[in-house]
């Protein structure tokens, strides 16, 4: 059957009167003009109670609730978070109650123990691959494979045995580091490698052995850690596969033991939506018993942001 050209009628079309209309956004929701003077408080208290900024304020809420409660404060971090200059923050926030275990890769360990020896990391990858230097600092390969290797030996997990490598050695820049700060304020930290990915697997000092039991001694600390997460917030930051992959088994473990999540509050913070800390830390885990929020932006920013905002709520 062909059609024709005819245009509808719509003459007939049925309207109603606007105010009759339940509108998804209302004049209560809207953002206020930022007063000066009024601080980080007062930017955030202006910010609409809509979307992302909504979403926000609620993971501040919960951040504060918990640590007033008492509850389980963890973060996992990519080892972006570290690179762009935020261990400082971090370090502040361990020290003021709001983070009670660290979840970290392979990389992650890599660039703060680099922070703690010198006072900087990231090393530029376009210059040094080409020559064959790329990941060969001597004191990175040498210094972080001993402590990994003399740390499982003496029957420690990896966060552990970094931690402990660092107290003892006492390096220039221990103030700054996440790993020295965690040890000092006996806050565990769990480190999660996938073999191969990181730079210390090139250096003939890397055990193979000592890594896997290393991570995976940390994995089962992880899950007792993520077992305690009832009425607590886990954060992810930065890390698009390996932790929240971790997380997701741990997760599991915990309920498979019977652990109770109830009202547990994720967090997924990162300048990219990816597939799994979406899916493995924001939805899946909470499903039915908690809330889970998707935050994206810069971590440079919204860190320190959050951080602003916690001090100031607190």
């Amino acid at each position: 059957m062909k059609l024709p050209y005819e245009e509808f009628d719509l003459s007939g079309v049925k309207t109603y009167p606007l105010r009759s209309r339940q509108s998804k956004v209302s004049l209560a929701q809207f953002a206020t003009p930022y007063k000066k003077g009024a601080g980080v408080q007062g930017l955030v208290t202006s910010l609409p109670g809509l979307l992302a900024a909504q979403d926000f304020k609620a993971v501040v809420t919960a951040l504060i609730t918990a640590r007033n409660a008492g509850k389980a404060i963890v973060w996992g971090l990519g080892a972006h978070v570290l690179k762009t200059g935020l261990s400082p923050i971090l370090v502040d926030l361990m020290e003021r109650g709001f983070v009670s275990a660290i979840a970290t890769n392979g990389a992650g360990i890599i660039h703060d123990f680099e922070i703690a020896l010198s006072g900087g990391t990231s090393e530029d990858v376009e210059a040094t691959l080409g020559p064959g230097t790329f990941g060969m600092a001597e004191e990175t390969g040498t210094q972080l494979n001993r402590a990994i290797n003399a740390g499982v030996a003496a029957g420690l997990g990896f966060g552990q045995s970094v931690g402990k490598y660092l107290d003892g050695a006492k390096p220039p820049f221990a103030q700054i580091s996440v790993t020295a700060a965690a040890w000092r304020l006996q806050i565990p930290v769990t480190v999660h490698v996938a073999v191969g990915t990181d730079i210390i697997h090139m250096h003939p000092q890397a055990s193979g052995a000592a890594i896997g039991e290393a991570s995976l001694r940390d994995f089962k600390y992880f899950v007792t850690t993520v077992s305690k997460l009832e009425h607590g917030v886990y954060l992810n930051c930065g890390s698009a596969v390996v932790l929240p992959e971790v997380f997701l088994k741990a997760v599991a473990i915990a309920r498979n033991e019977g652990r109770s999540l109830e009202g547990m509050t994720t967090v997924n913070l990162d300048f990219l939506r990816h597939y799994r800390p979406l899916t493995n830390v924001v939805t899946r885990p909470t499903m039915g018993s908690g809330k889970g929020y998707a935050l994206t932006g810069h971590h440079e920013l919204l860190i320190p942001l959050l951080a602003a905002t916690l001090i100031e709520a607190a």
